[in-house]
């Protein structure tokens, strides 16, 4: 199956311009054009074009995620490099989790904190307990 290039944008959640914006960067060498000039994608397309997505997301910057595809072109050779890379991307999204996790912690912890003095009607419920009130309440 084939799609457009707005059909791709609206099954990735991304637009048109930043297909257009990933092509212009040598992100999808792969994707192939009609006479006419217009980009036609498959469903191996936008299975590497998740990828990429992913990348992004975990923080990986645009000339590196370039590199991942052409590594992808050249084959075997370069099982290693792409290998390294994943393993470096997974322990930057897990230190990122491990930020989210504490941060979610604080927030959890403030709701509760606010909820109980919302239904006491006053902070001062806190005053002797493990919760207590400071100036960052």
């Amino acid at each position: 199956m084939t799609y457009s290039i707005s059909e791709v944008a609206n099954k990735l959640n991304l637009t048109v311009y930043t297909l257009r914006y990933y092509d212009k960067e040598g992100l999808m060498p792969f994707v192939e054009r009609t006479t006419g000039g217009k980009r036609v994608f498959k469903d191996s397309d936008v299975e590497l074009l998740n990828v990429i997505e992913c990348l992004k997301s975990s923080g990986l910057p645009i000339k590196d995620i370039k590199n991942f595809i052409e590594w992808l072109s050249e084959g075997d050779s370069t099982l290693k490099q792409r290998y390294d890379m994943f393993i470096e991307r997974k322990a930057a999204v897990e230190k990122q989790m491990a930020e989210l996790r504490k941060t979610m912690d604080l927030i959890e912890h403030k709701c509760s904190y606010y909820k109980t003095a919302l239904e006491a009607g006053t902070e001062d419920v806190h005053k002797d307990n493990k919760m207590g009130k400071s100036v960052f309440n």
